[in-house]
């Protein structure tokens, strides 16, 4: 079986420069996962549709299981883990996603969050209907995507917290 033909990438992820000899039929997502270790962007319909590989390569939201990490070469690449974390502190975006409950599962979130991260660095101030249209290529397996528009829009609008807080009904005790 002949070896795959394989070339030296460099590129930008995260801010931190990259180097790295890879076969030319490799896909980005794989690079980013595997042999980069960055676990946060997700590997799921592999045919571009679902949204959980979602990066942004150039200022473009870009999904990392359609691209060949050749196409990568040169270019600028943010993924979740370049936003924040616990340790470094949390993106608003990020922050806005906990505070709304809009994580469910966490599968697709971060998916979800590079393209509301995109949608927002494009149109500061979307509406409720434009941050429907642009998360259409993101699914969400769990429940509905209420939360996760509520999140989006406050974040575009400052703020972290819900409008109106959550609360968890409370169930009354029975007396015996």
């Amino acid at each position: 079986m002949p070896k795959a033909e394989r070339r030296t990438i460099s590129f930008t992820l995260n801010g931190e420069p990259v180097e790295i000899v890879v076969p030319v039929h490799r896909y980005l997502v794989d690079v980013i996962r595997e042999d980069l270790g960055m676990m946060g962007t997700k590997r799921a319909c592999d045919q571009g549709v679902c949204g959980s590989c979602s990066i942004i390569m150039n200022g473009l939201l870009t999904s990392a299981c359609l691209t060949l990490a050749v196409r990568a070469d040169g270019a600028s690449i943010e993924t979740i883990e370049g936003l924040g974390s616990l340790e470094a502190g949390l993106h608003p975006i990020q922050q806005s996603f906990a505070a709304h409950g809009a994580t469910q599962c966490g599968y697709c979130t971060p998916g979800m969050i590079m393209s509301a991260k995109a949608l927002l660095d494009e149109n500061p101030d979307p509406t409720v209907e434009e941050i429907k249209h642009w998360l259409t290529g993101n699914l969400c397996r769990c429940t509905g995507y209420a939360k996760i528009i509520e999140a989006v829009r406050a974040a575009a609008e400052g703020r972290t917290e819900p409008a109106v807080p959550i609360s968890v009904p409370t169930v009354k005790a029975i007396e015996d």
